[in-house]
């Protein structure tokens, strides 16, 4: 199978591997690889560094611009993707050219101003807002907050005393006093006359000044960068001791060079150093409309003047360490060849269009004292070939090898493990990816285990599973984990069907009985305290992270387990029927909290699998025979419903030509906690072509809809969201909820 992927990947790969320029695969800049990017501006938000682009679509001809990109770091050298923010869609009244803009905070909101041309025609200003840096933005006042001849590549700073400054224009340069609230602005469009003493010299004009402007403000001085010289362009500066002028000319920054007739610049300080972000065409296939965008570290000179910068494949130096034993995406790339990015259905981005010899390259990661497992999050539909780990190069030593399975779907994910061998110390590591023809895998998080981490998914050598069946008579128990020493409790005692199971203190509830019947093919069930309800895999599936809630009693298999035995007498591991117990009763992460999910995971031998069977009183509610049966009912066939519970779904759409965006909303206003949910679909009104935050299945008629262990909890009052493609056309989404 063949996912079709753009040029930019297909020809980086092609180059890298036909050796025309092997100087590509050591070099960090451009630090995008995936798309061209464009315009970039910087800004520090906390511990992190995010630069937010433009993108030149592959193969255009001409300025080919229809969204806005983000990406962040803590180091300066591995770039995190964080997938379109904000589009020309975010806008009702945008039509094309979404060119160069920048974000700025203010009073724990995100304001991204951004050039368009309107539907009514004529250069255009809007301005969108986010509750998050990584949006996504929405339209803040449903229109224009500007409109002019030569309106674009707005600037924004709020300066120390509040007041907020918006620079913009080509030829021209303009600027608005923002008001407080961002989104509207006091005292007119102030034209800056411009001369060659205030933005340099240029034959037959005013001044020097073209377009980019890029203005802030650094101790007592203000600074105004600029594209200018005309085409090809250069960057030079101007600096003031007012926010509004005179300004004074001050030199070039950046001669000009590269393969792009513009440039356009962002400045920025991070971590005690200084940053120079710009765009070129660096990449195989760059060009004036094939844009890519780089970074330098520089230092000013004493008295706050900038030196002359170089455009450099190199790029900065590493600032901080990277490290393995956290998750990382998989999109957290240095650089790369041939992979592109896409939204995830698990939420953030995953890289995809992966293919034979393609690559990534993570830079500056710190393996400490030693690590000795890897883990994958994958997903494909044909056989994904594997991901060979290699330090140093490309070609550097083999410390592991993850093969990847065939899932079923692009968007169905398993995590696999691999050991790995003798590796300590810093490197860069490589992710090589080898296969058959087409498209092998997505890839969307990575993990390593250290040698002296006991939550490892190695095997324990103290307490392992000998894979014995073990006999658990039929009856009443607790089942407490051996790991936290807690009991597998259903969240909040809540007798209904989807509930979540947790582990929690021992507090004697019905919700942490257990009553195990024996089956006939030797395994068991576990039905609650509760009621006619039992432990449950939801939706019988085969993989690691699957949620278990309780569901109506009906024996399936969803709702059978394996007991095997471990060295220690009394210490037993669950396996589940739906994975041939490969899989396990598993407390989430090792964690050891109240309330932690429980859910199905590959056995590595940990004790946050293992559980001890107490015999306990049944509850009252309970038939009192020593060996009651629970007799098999056909499984409940779901069947539309408006929820019961409170809670309620709103969709907002947003379309195109031959598709759709719809983002939906899950309200709680039931009065206390809600643990777990479903939404429900008819197919007859839409046809979704890509999911993120939850699962999809189908169902009959219906497109079924669940969510994932981070959002399955609504607090009373409050909400989850996800969203998804469509393709053609819809006016309205009825959603049932559950």
């Amino acid at each position: 199978m063949k996912k079709m992927r753009g040029i930019v990947g297909l020809l980086a790969a092609a180059v890298i591997i036909a050796g025309v320029n092997p100087s590509v695969a050591k070099a960090d800049n451009p630090i995008v690889q995936t798309i061209y990017s464009t315009d970039p501006a910087p800004m520090v938000y906390g511990d992190t560094l995010y630069v937010y682009t433009g993108h030149d679509e592959d193969g255009a001809k001409y300025y080919d611009m229809r969204d806005w990109h983000c990406y962040s770091t803590k180091d300066m050298v591995n770039w995190t993707d964080h997938g379109t923010v904000c589009s020309l869609n975010t806008f009702s009244w945008a039509k094309s050219d979404a060119w160069a803009g920048q974000v700025v905070e203010r009073g724990g909101k995100f304001y991204y101003y951004v050039p368009v041309i309107a539907k009514q025609g004529g250069n255009s200003i809007g301005v969108a807002v986010s509750d998050s840096p990584t949006g996504p933005f929405k339209d803040a006042i449903g229109h224009p907050l500007c409109q002019g001849y030569g309106f674009i590549d707005p600037t924004v700073y709020v300066d120390s005393n509040g007041q907020a400054y918006l620079y913009f224009g080509n030829p021209n340069l303009c600027y608005v006093k923002l008001n407080p609230n961002m989104i509207s602005y006091s005292g007119g469009i102030n034209r800056v006359y411009t001369s060659t003493a205030s933005f340099g010299p240029y034959p037959g004009r005013a001044s020097a000044y073209e377009e980019g402007p890029w203005f802030y403000k650094r101790g007592n001085l203000y600074y105004m960068l600029f594209s200018g010289n005309g085409i090809p362009e250069h960057i030079a500066y101007s600096t003031s001791t007012s926010p509004t002028g005179p300004w004074t000319y001050r030199g070039v920054i950046m001669p000009t060079e590269g393969r792009s007739f513009t440039n356009h610049c962002g400045v920025v300080d991070f971590k005690g150093h200084s940053y120079f972000f710009y765009h070129n065409g660096a990449l195989p296939g760059g060009s004036g409309f094939a844009r890519s965008v780089a970074v330098e570290e520089f230092k000013y000179n004493p008295d706050g003047s900038f030196p002359t910068i170089k455009m450099s494949t190199s790029g900065p130096n590493p600032i901080a360490n990277l490290n393995p034993y956290t998750r990382v995406e998989a999109e957290t790339i240095c650089f790369s060849s041939g992979v592109k990015t896409e939204a995830c259905g698990e939420g953030t981005q995953n890289v995809a269009f992966i293919e034979n010899n393609d690559w990534i390259k993570v830079r500056n990661v710190d393996f400490g004292k030693g690590a000795k497992a890897f883990a994958a999050r994958v997903a494909s539909p044909v056989g994904g070939g594997t991901i060979e780990l290699h330090l140093d190069s490309l070609t550097g030593r083999s410390i592991g090898t993850i093969k990847v399975p065939n899932t079923g779907n692009w968007q169905k994910y398993v995590t696999e493990y691999c050991d790995v061998n003798n590796v300590s110390g810093r490197h860069d590591l490589y992710f090589a990816f080898k296969g058959n023809g087409g498209s092998l895998m997505n890839f969307n998080y990575w993990q390593f285990f250290p040698v002296e981490d006991t939550t490892s998914p190695a095997p324990s050598t103290e307490n392992v599973n000998n894979n014995s069946t073990a006999h658990i008579d039929n009856g009443w128990y607790y089942l407490k984990n051996t790991n936290s020493n807690k009991y597998l409790a259903v969240q909040g005692d809540v007798a209904e069907a989807g509930t979540n199971v947790c582990i929690f203190r021992e507090t004697g509830a019905d919700g942490q009985k257990w009553y195990v019947e024996n089956t006939a093919d030797g395994y068991i069930t576990l039905k609650s305290g509760l009621g006619d309800f039992m432990l449950d895999i939801a939706y019988g599936k085969n993989e690691d992270g699957a949620n278990i809630g309780i569901y109506h009693a009906y024996a399936n298999d969803a709702q059978k387990y394996l007991v095997k035995n471990t060295k220690k007498s009394g210490v037993y591991t669950i396996g589940t029927f739906v994975s041939n117990a490969t899989k396990y009763i598993d407390v989430y992460e090792h964690k050891t909290a109240d309330g932690t999910n429980v859910c199905q995971w590959k056995y590595y031998g940990n004790p946050n699998q293992e559980w001890i069977f107490e015999p306990c009183q049944g509850p009252a509610s309970a038939a009192q025979t020593e060996n009651p049966t629970v007799q098999p009912t056909p499984a409940p066939t779901p069947t539309p419903s408006v929820s019961t519970k409170g809670l309620e779904a709103t969709a907002t759409v947003n379309s195109w030509g031959s598709g759709y965006t719809a983002s939906v909303k899950i309200s709680n206003s039931t009065g206390h906690p809600v643990n777990g949910w479903t939404a429900k679909i008819k197919k007859s009104q839409v046809k979704i072509d890509s999911i993120w935050n939850v699962n999809l299945k189908e169902s009959g008629d219906y497109y079924v809809i669940t969510p994932l262990d981070w959002n399955a909890s609504i607090s009373d009052g409050g909400s989850v969201e996800f969203g998804f493609n469509g393709v053609g056309s819809v006016d309205n989404i009825s959603i049932e909820i559950e």
